[in-house]
């Protein structure tokens, strides 16, 4: 079974690139190419930025380089709300003037998404307007009649308390979870927060468990609070991460910097295992074969909230750093960074805001598979959504045209090479499934998985984890007196 991309992806090549070869793989106007590819290890102990060796230098040079990014931001420029240096004092004094909201943990990491131009055009928390057309279209109307995807509402929920206190004022002070001014909300505007609607429009259905419904949307207030954001400094979190976290300006310097002519992004809220490394070094080779030159892999895990048996972030960075420094994937290719938005779980509306934040990132194309921000249903025995219906919306959704979807073939730990492989049907018995629970079930009780799963020093980190979960329960435990 073979791989089809739309005659689209031919359009961000320069002529003097190997479309020779790509024209070969054109067939009833659709590329199509095999999947044969084996990667080559390389170590190398920083997971994410590299002094290139000299021969990769010359063959760079030698390269075409795109300026100014490979894809345009929505709606043409790149959003940047954290205010300039010298105005921060005279803001600073102005927010703690206002009239103030308190940020919970899950709306700090919006208003980091929001001010680094992730959801551009966005320029803050959104009005009713922009709400509307976000919760029942999945998309925003720009003024020139044009279309940019936004399928997920990004918004500020507020309770009867806070509203009163703001009254007729126009302008609100951000308050941080730390008790600090963040940002300030211009020309503000509140509205009803419908949360069984917002909730029923979002995942499809309002069945109890959902993790953000009842971590952000249920104990939130009934008021939404909208307008624009001007966030008074960089955000940080000072958790050791922090040099992981590249803003979309800073990747696209960094995508030009190393003269990509194709980043391609994949989006991962688990450890790296060999499976996801075939499917990465695979779309890689896809993209060499079709005349691309130099394809840089976004290795781009999610930041912000996670469900609370989910691996939490430094420890996957962790991770990923052994993945590289193991030559699972080459670092003179690959850059990791941090996505900062939090996880919804809402299967394809989720995935199109996965892929829409990617395009402000640079990235051109965009790696889907089975079940993207997809979950187990809460309350049956089943999965919430359709396996294969998130790469389809993706493909028809409006605002993503310009956005090159790579939907890749199903990996299984082949039982007969002993690693991870494509798996093939003809031969089903010979495969192995290891689901993301199963993984986290032999790394909680200290058994390896089947040799070639996972490179070992990642293994190793995982293990760690999970033993120290198991020491810090053990020593929570009343003790019993005799």
């Amino acid at each position: 079974m073979s791989l089809t991309i739309k005659l689209q992806l031919l359009s961000h090549h320069n002529i003097n690139h190997n479309t020779n070869h790509a024209n070969k793989l054109i067939k009833n106007n659709t590329l199509c190419y095999n999947t044969n590819f084996l990667a080559k290890p390389i170590s190398h102990n920083n997971p994410f930025i590299v002094t290139k060796s000299k021969k990769v230098k010359r063959r760079m040079q030698e390269s075409f380089m795109i300026k100014s990014s490979l894809i345009e931001p929505d709606g043409g420029v790149l959003v940047d709300l954290v205010v300039p240096e010298n105005e921060r004092d005279s803001k600073v004094l102005e927010a703690k003037s206002l009239p103030n909201v308190k940020l919970t943990k899950v709306d700090f990491e919006w208003v980091h998404v929001i001010c680094e131009g992730w959801a551009s055009p966005l320029k803050g928390f959104m009005r009713e307007n922009e709400y509307l057309q976000s919760l029942h279209f999945n998309s925003f109307r720009l003024s020139d009649g044009s279309f940019v995807n936004m399928s997920l509402p990004i918004v500020l929920a507020i309770d009867d308390e806070t509203k009163g206190r703001i009254g007729s004022s126009s302008n609100v002070g951000l308050i941080g979870p730390d008790g600090d001014c963040v940002a300030i909300l211009r020309s503000i505007e509140i509205y009803k927060h419908n949360k069984e609607e917002r909730i029923a429009r979002t995942w499809g259905t309002t069945a109890p468990g959902l993790p953000y419904v009842e971590e952000v949307i249920a104990q939130s207030g009934n008021w939404l609070i909208g307008g624009d954001l001007e966030v008074l400094k960089p955000i940080k979190y000072n958790d050791g991460l922090d040099n992981y976290r590249l803003s979309p300006k800073q990747l696209r310097e960094e995508f030009d910097r190393r003269k990509a002519d194709a980043v391609f992004a994949f989006q991962l809220r688990n450890p790296v295992h060999n499976g996801h490394a075939l499917l990465m070094n695979d779309t890689r080779q896809r993209l060499l074969d079709m005349g691309y030159k130099n394809p840089i892999l976004l290795l781009h895990p999610l930041g912000g909230f996670t469900k609370a048996d989910d691996v939490p972030l430094d420890v996957r960075m962790e991770q990923h750093s052994k993945v590289l420094e193991d030559g699972v994937l080459d670092p003179e290719t690959t850059i990791v960074a941090i996505f900062p938005s939090p996880m919804h779980y809402a299967g394809p509306t989720e995935v199109q805001w996965h892929a829409k934040a990617r395009i402000n990132a640079g990235a051109n194309f965009y790696i889907v598979g089975r079940d993207p921000a997809g979950m187990g249903h809460p309350t049956e025995k089943r999965d919430l959504y359709d396996p294969d219906h998130g790469k389809k919306v993706l493909s028809m959704a409006p605002g993503l045209e310009k956005l090159n979807i790579l939907p890749f073939k199903v990996a299984a730990y082949d039982t007969k090479v002993n690693k991870m492989a494509f798996f093939d049907p003809g031969r089903s018995k010979d495969f192995l499934f290891i689901s993301g629970t199963k993984m986290r079930s032999y790394a909680k009780s200290g058994e390896d998985p089947p040799e070639g799963f996972m490179c070992p020093s990642g293994w190793k980190v995982l293990v760690n984890y999970y033993e120290s979960l198991q020491t810090e329960e053990a020593s929570q435990q009343p003790v019993l007196s005799a």
